[in-house]
């Protein structure tokens, strides 16, 4: 008799609770980290009412490392070093200026693909590089992590990788290497080391020589 009535008693305290007394895993709990509630679904907007923005910053998270959050447009911006692919082309040498904002690497990324299109090699200054073996092509064509939608960093986010990432010593980036970016003032393309003696800023290097690959991805976050 007694032995029924603990299992009846089993029975009801796991089996007959109101559903509404179910623990919500999409709301925000102190008592997980970061990721387990990225994981469990729950909004970065609620997550960072409750830590702030920088408790984001450094998590591995959706293939690489969180380094912003844009929360008007509700993406977390993501970053993996790709240097074990060895130092990487530009491609072709043309003029072209575009944005150093951050997020704008994946409108600059398509510039500079659709750049090496064209024939550039009568254009004043011009090169062509002559193959699809060059950064850019090799980003937007990778499948790498499960995910398909990478692409080089602006200045800006290269910048915020460093700070946000890199310097709160987080993430897989390689401090013996110059990244591009893909951000460029006419010919001249920025990059830059992640070495701390180089202070962690962006710097004018040339279309010749070859560099490490930073990857970056935008991970559409769950709304409140």
């Amino acid at each position: 008799m007694k032995k029924t009535f603990l299992l009846l008693l089993t029975f009801t305290l796991f089996y007959c609770n109101d559903s509404d007394d179910r623990i919500n895993l999409t709301v925000y709990n102190p008592e997980l980290t970061v990721l387990e509630n990225l994981d469990n679904g729950v909004s970065a907007f609620s997550i960072t009412e409750a830590l702030g923005v920088a408790s984001l910053y450094g998590v591995e998270y959706a293939g690489g490392f969180i380094y912003h959050f844009d929360q008007a447009a509700g993406f977390l911006y993501i970053a993996s070093d790709y240097s074990s692919i060895g130092p990487s082309s530009w491609g072709d040498h043309f003029d072209l200026t575009n944005s150093a904002e951050i997020g704008a690497g994946l409108a600059n990324t398509q510039q500079i693909v659709d750049g090496n299109l064209n024939d550039n090699s009568n254009v004043i200054n011009g090169l062509e590089f002559g193959s699809d073996d060059y950064v850019f092509k090799i980003v937007s064509d990778l499948e790498y992590q499960n995910y398909d939608d990478w692409f080089v960093p602006s200045s800006g986010s290269m910048k915020a990788i460093y700070d946000n990432v890199h310097s709160q010593d987080q993430g897989n980036f390689d401090e013996t290497l110059v990244y591009w970016t893909s951000t460029k003032d006419g010919y001249a393309p920025f990059v830059m080391g992640f070495n701390t003696n180089w202070g962690g800023e962006v710097f004018l290097g040339s279309c010749f020589n070859s560099n490490g690959v930073m990857l970056v991805r935008k991970e559409l976050v769950a709304q409140d």
